[in-house]
């Protein structure tokens, strides 16, 4: 089979398609012929060895992926073969084939949804699900705002929020892809880099501020967030694609009684297994309902990786992009 290969660290110019051994399911597995899988920052970190998992070399990269599956391990009926189905490996999506273990392979994809769009779900999904429900405790008529919106993750959030009854401000850096997130059921965007975020976010709420903040950007984003908090806001931190990140003041948090929470989905509901048992009833449920259905505004085929990874980093992606097979 072809697969994508890590074989040193560096700029996605390191990654070469190899010819490598189909895997076999072993007892308990499924094989999963992959048909496509998702782009994330964390794998351009991976491959440059600047994120917090750091697999042993060589490994195939990606994260999440959607196919059909073709085999079953022993002492395994469900999925059945020829079900098409999202799962994710970390790492190990980008290749023909990929074996995981049954009973994380929960998600079937939705009549309609195309494999990109499978392969696009679970990220996203499971991050903006654990964020606003599962942390934060996102309510009806809260006001939400999502830093970063324009990616997969904050456009999830989005589409979550909205889900949810809250009053979503969307922000980014590009009008055009703001009008695809308004599209996606934003109440309103804002251009950060045309606009202060911080007063326009008070006008819209008459002075009260945001009550759940999504930020993935940080730095100084995060940091201005605090001035547009309500008071007993919740700030989330999901991640740093800005490049840092921030510098909190105590008194401000203090003052407005806010709550700081770290979101880690998948380590989080390795340390604490209600949040993975609620993850595999949720998740297929709000997906069957087409909630946080991705926008995929790039498509490339297995060998253009280094061009996708490229793309990515360049902040062109509307939503996900994806490798399909």
């Amino acid at each position: 089979m072809r697969a994508v290969l890590c074989e040193s660290l560096g700029d996605p110019s390191v990654l070469r398609i190899a010819d490598l051994p189909m895997p076999e399911p072993k007892a308990g597995e499924v094989l999963i012929r992959v048909r496509a899988a998702a782009l994330n920052f964390p794998d351009v970190l991976m491959v440059a060895g600047g994120y917090q998992h750091k697999p042993a070399l060589p490994f195939i990269p990606g994260m999440e992926a959607a196919g059909e599956v073709a085999a079953l391990g022993a002492g395994v009926s469900s999925p059945a073969i020829g079900e098409q189905v999202i799962f994710g490996k970390r790492p190990g999506c980008f290749a023909d084939y990929v074996a995981v273990p049954a009973d994380t392979v929960r998600v079937r994809l939705p009549p309609g949804w195309s494999f990109a769009e499978g392969a696009a779900y679970r990220v996203g999904a499971t991050t903006s699900y654990h964020a606003l429900v599962q942390r934060a405790g996102l309510k009806a008529r809260e006001v939400l705002l999502v830093h970063g919106a324009t990616g997969g993750v904050g456009m999830a959030a989005v589409q979550l929020g909205k889900h949810l009854g809250a009053r979503v401000i969307a922000t980014g850096g590009d009008d055009a892809k703001l009008e695809v997130v308004r599209g996606q059921g934003a109440d309103f965007v804002i251009n950060y880099r045309s606009t202060d975020f911080v007063p326009l976010v008070k006008d819209l709420t008459d002075g009260r501020g945001a009550d759940v903040i999504f930020d993935s950007v940080g730095g100084e984003t995060f940091e201005r967030s605090l001035r547009c908090a309500a008071f007993a806001a919740r700030l989330l931190i999901i991640g740093f694609t800005s490049g840092s990140p921030s510098t909190l003041k105590s008194n401000h948090i203090l003052i407005k009684c806010l709550t700081v929470m770290g979101v880690r989905a998948g380590e989080h509901s390795r340390h604490y297994r209600p949040f993975a048992d609620d993850y595999a009833r949720e998740l297929p449920r709000l997906a069957a309902q087409g909630v946080m259905r991705p926008h995929v505004s790039h498509r490339f085929a297995m060998e253009q990786v280094v061009e996708a990874m490229r793309v990515l980093q360049a902040r062109k992606v509307v939503g996900k992009a994806v490798l399909e097979f």
